[in-house]
């Protein structure tokens, strides 16, 4: 009998059966506890690092929340895969191998019937998001795949270090910027009632902490700042305008504030300020006003 105490992972002994090819496979699933994952700190981003261990080396908790199909690369979170929209299953099928096709100059050797490594976890998220596209509204498809690209972006860093010379510091900057655009149009969304993020029930982003819809304002102004397009400057000053708006909600309710994570409104506060400031430096004068209007 294998010894769990080495183990960092196992299959399911129940099998998934994809809804749209009909391939009956396992979900691998991460074990905990052991030694497994020692939490470091928390990044910018709200990304938690874990320390490698002397035991386990390494460990990626986010290369395994997504299920995928290892024969028709279908691919979401897990409470979604079995049951996508009926009228869209056929498409959803019908673009198998423009998914597989897609990833190839990126990950040209993807297994997803073997244990996980980064390129496959990676390789799953960009997958859901290319998924979620036949997704409909009672869903949050737009959340979900701004939190798919977010994870991806962090995943293709952790590849970047372990391989510096395969560009994936460009694929992990690319999926920044479209983590921008949905984390920014989820936003826009659910405000104008098109579309609630009730169907993605933990925000996240990460795996060991749901920062909910404070996280998700949050994080959409952190990714206007450091990637919104720059190029139309009204178009900037509006949109840093927006997102400032956003965080300010974050910490500017009393003691409502009081029981949120705390380093969630220390990191709201310093973007606060860094906003403005960027705002400052293409000609906006921040008035007195504005500067208190998340204080109160």
């Amino acid at each position: 009998m294998e010894d769990q105490g080495k183990k960092l992972t196992f299959f399911q002994k129940t099998p998934i059966q994809c809804p749209l090819c009909e391939t009956v496979f396992y979900r691998e699933e991460l074990l905990t506890g052991g030694g497994r994952m020692i939490a470091g700190p928390l990044t910018r981003d709200l990304r938690r690092m874990y320390e490698p261990s002397k035991k386990f080396g390494e460990v990626y908790p986010l290369i395994y929340p997504i299920t995928v199909c290892p024969a028709c690369f279908y691919a979401t979170l897990p409470q979604d895969f079995s049951s996508p929209p009926e009228k869209n299953k056929g498409i959803l099928l019908e673009q198998s191998e423009k998914r597989k096709e897609s990833l190839k100059p990126l990950f040209p050797e993807l297994d997803f019937t073997r244990p996980r490594r980064l390129q496959e976890g990676t390789a799953s998220y960009i997958l859901a998001i290319f998924c979620y596209d036949y997704f409909t509204k009672e869903y949050s498809p737009t959340i979900k795949q701004g939190i798919c690209c977010l994870r991806a972006a962090w995943c293709s860093h952790d590849l970047h270090r372990k391989f510096p010379n395969e560009n994936y510091d460009y694929l992990a900057a690319n999926l920044y910027r479209k983590a921008r655009f949905f984390y920014t149009q989820a936003v826009e969304r659910e405000q104008r009632g098109l579309e609630p993020m009730s169907g993605m029930k933990v925000l996240g982003p990460d795996l060991d902490k749901d920062y909910g819809y404070d996280g998700v304002l949050y994080l959409n102004g952190l990714l206007e700042l450091l990637y919104g397009p720059r190029q139309d400057k009204e178009k900037r000053i509006q949109a840093l305008t927006t997102a400032k708006r956003y965080v300010a909600k974050i910490f500017g309710m009393g003691k409502a504030s009081k029981q949120k994570p705390s380093a969630l409104l220390d990191q709201a506060r310093e973007l606060y300020e860094e906003i403005n400031k960027a705002l400052e430096q293409i000609g906006v004068q921040v008035g007195p006003e504005e500067e208190v209007e998340g204080n109160e």
